[in-house]
């Protein structure tokens, strides 16, 4: 199933995002301030993932977005990026099964051909296993970058219609859609990024063009259920026009209430 951009068709307006995407910013940082090896915050903040993964289905989230690495991290200290990846690979190893036990369905988004080819057979085990879950799927976009997301989408699309005449090509927004990375989930609702930075850091380019942004100074190891709860409860207290006016949204709001109306009755009366 691939969803439609939000630019073309106004999504369904709920108080819960259907799709959250986070960028966990702060693990090295939580580190210092305890006088810690950066190595300690990373850990922690596998922590923070396997609270954020409870509390979203809690929440009855049904996409949850993870950035764990980034196109540009490469930059880091070598002996860091090492850890990164050896943590990464321990990861796979021990919590894929815990998500597929959970109904959880794994997916990994990003250049994953730099990788080791110990953490390409656990990604592609990890997904294998898990692609018929339903309850939740958790996204970790690793080696990821938005920029690298959509030219790869443009080679594909026109890789794919190399035997179409360039005059009867119509290429427009929605032509590279379906080539997009994440062309199976919607896109998101709302993004959190933690650590008091306020940018989106080449995070998903394309598909934030409408989301609600939320900011926290949270370092990621301390971000926990109740922090979630506070970014979705400041989601639901916001207006999603997408291009239309306040008049046009609370229109369709008390349509949709007067919809609901007699089905409730109908309820009753059986």
């Amino acid at each position: 199933m691939m969803f439609t951009s939000s630019t073309r068709i106004i999504p369904e307006s709920r108080d819960v995002p259907r799709h959250v995407a986070i960028i966990m910013d702060g693990n090295g940082r939580w580190a210092s301030r305890r006088l810690l090896p950066r190595v300690a915050g990373h850990r922690k903040g596998v922590e923070a993932v396997r609270a954020a993964v409870r509390a979203s289905i809690e929440h009855g989230v049904e996409y949850l977005t993870l950035f764990a690495f980034s196109s540009e991290n490469w930059r880091r200290p070598a002996e860091e990026v090492s850890i990164l990846m050896e943590l990464f690979t321990r990861a796979l190893e021990a919590e894929v099964a815990k998500l597929h036990k959970n109904g959880i369905r794994f997916k990994v988004v990003g250049d994953t051909s730099r990788f080791d080819p110990r953490i390409r057979d656990l990604v592609a085990a990890g997904e294998s296993l898990t692609a018929s879950n339903t309850r939740l799927t958790l996204t970790v976009a690793a080696n990821y970058g938005g920029r690298w997301d959509i030219a790869q989408a443009a080679r594909r699309y026109f890789a794919a219609n190399a035997d179409t005449p360039a005059s009867a090509r119509a290429f427009v927004p929605e032509s590279i859609e379906p080539y997009l990375a994440m062309a199976y989930a919607p896109e998101p609702d709302l993004f959190i990024r933690t650590g008091g930075e306020k940018r989106i850091s080449n995070f998903l380019l394309w598909q934030l063009a409408y989301t609600e942004l939320y900011f926290t100074d949270l370092l990621w190891p301390d971000f926990d259920a109740s922090a979630l709860a506070a970014a979705i409860a400041s989601y639901a207290g916001r207006e999603r026009r997408f291009g239309r006016t306040s008049e046009q949204v609370q229109a369709q709001n008390d349509a949709q209430i007067e919809a609901r109306v007699p089905q409730r009755v109908q309820a009753q009366d059986a």
